[in-house]
């Protein structure tokens, strides 16, 4: 399956999924797929969760709890899980409030491998 095709299934998957996209911790997008953009700018939610990706990275390595693997946070409006791919990659999984935030976390590990694989 494609890149693009992986990031259709899982955001596709997960009812209230509204977009999925591919980073570099630099905040450069290497793709993504919008299914309902809404009132949220993905470009950037994107960016800032670059930014706090590296932070997140610096506290573990001082607690020194082993690698981190994803972070997850609800507000208002929306859930965004973030799941590291590589030192240098990651995807965020954009879905509404309400959606089920298991089947998020379950696909984004399930394909994190497949997405890996054909990114490293």
């Amino acid at each position: 399956m494609s890149l693009k095709g992986t990031l259709t299934e899982i955001v596709e998957n997960v009812a209230g999924g509204r977009a999925v996209v591919i980073m570099a911790s630099d905040g450069i997008p290497i793709d993504q797929v919008v299914v309902d953009e809404g009132s949220f700018d993905l470009q950037l939610l994107s960016v800032e969760y670059a930014t706090l990706l590296g932070d997140i990275r610096r506290a573990v390595e001082l607690l020194k709890v082993g690698e981190m693997e994803e972070v997850s946070t609800t507000s208002g409006d929306m859930c965004v899980v973030l799941r590291v791919l590589s030192q240098e990659l990651f995807v965020i999984l954009v879905m509404d409030r309400d959606a089920s935030l298991g089947k998020g976390r379950y696909l984004l590990r399930l394909k994190s491998y497949e997405l890996a694989r054909m990114l490293l």
